[in-house]
């Protein structure tokens, strides 16, 4: 993938590890589009970050994203970098029967969104030289957080999606990368002051010099993930599954 020189729309952007990379994507040349559910917040940003320009959209909405994108494409048709950021996190008691609402509304907006996105960006990134799609997985795929259990299963399902969309797309213009994060001191789970996640700036730095140094990379795997992505193929699942979860 360049990382200058793009039109990109993220799914996703207005906290965290999205608008962390809207920001550095932006410093680096390149338009970038942010969407979100609220307009205030969208409003805010744009006068906040310069040259940042966003759009509503609610990707847990099937009508809202083919509204959206159908404006973007209107409006820049020269998108060719699509990044899937929105996603939900929460705790889960599977014992419980309330859980369902959370576990639907998680694979609602993080599988079926980032799937919906896609699928409506797919038929103009074919046609455009230098496209590329960004899916964000999570370490979690690999070994799962056991009081998240929903959030896990999506994210392994946006793993091998993604594998699969890689292959299918094989023959076209269209790279496909998967972001896999590490816990990361965001909002999600109310991690900004945890000391056992990664600073953001830290995380967004490492991320950028993958893609700005393997243009070809598939995965983007920064050190403090691979105890997770690499756990099973290199025969630590047990006592990496077991020290995850002794918190």
């Amino acid at each position: 993938m360049k990382t200058t020189g793009n039109t990109i729309f993220l799914a996703g952007g207005t906290s965290g590890l999205g608008l962390g990379l809207a920001q550095r994507f932006l410093d680096l040349g390149n338009k970038v589009i942010i969407s979100g559910r609220r307009k205030e917040l969208l409003d805010q940003l744009a006068d906040e970050h310069p040259g940042l320009e966003t759009i509503a959209l609610d990707v847990a909405d099937p009508d809202s994203i083919a509204d959206t994108v159908e404006q973007v494409l209107a409006t820049h048709p020269d998108v060719n970098v699509v990044i899937t950021m929105a996603g939900i996190m929460q705790p889960e008691n599977l014992r419980d029967a309330n859980h369902l609402s959370i576990s639907e509304a998680t694979i609602t907006t993080n599988l079926l969104g980032t799937i919906r996105v896609i699928s409506a960006f797919l038929p103009h990134l074919v046609n455009k030289p230098d496209a590329a799609i960004l899916t964000v997985s999570s370490g979690l795929a690999f070994v799962p957080l056991v009081i998240t259990p929903t959030y896990n299963a999506t994210k392994a399902a946006i793993h091998s999606y993604t594998q699969s969309l890689r292959v299918q797309l094989a023959d076209t213009s269209v790279q496909v990368i998967e972001l896999i994060p590490p816990a990361v001191q965001t909002a999600l789970m109310g991690q900004e002051n945890d000391e056992r996640a990664l600073p953001l700036d830290t995380y967004l730095t490492d991320t950028i010099d993958i893609l700005q140094n393997q243009p070809d990379v598939t995965e983007v795997v920064i050190e403090r993930v691979k105890f997770l992505r690499n756990a099973e193929p290199e025969g630590r699942y047990a006592e990496t599954f077991a020290a995850l979860n002794s918190h």
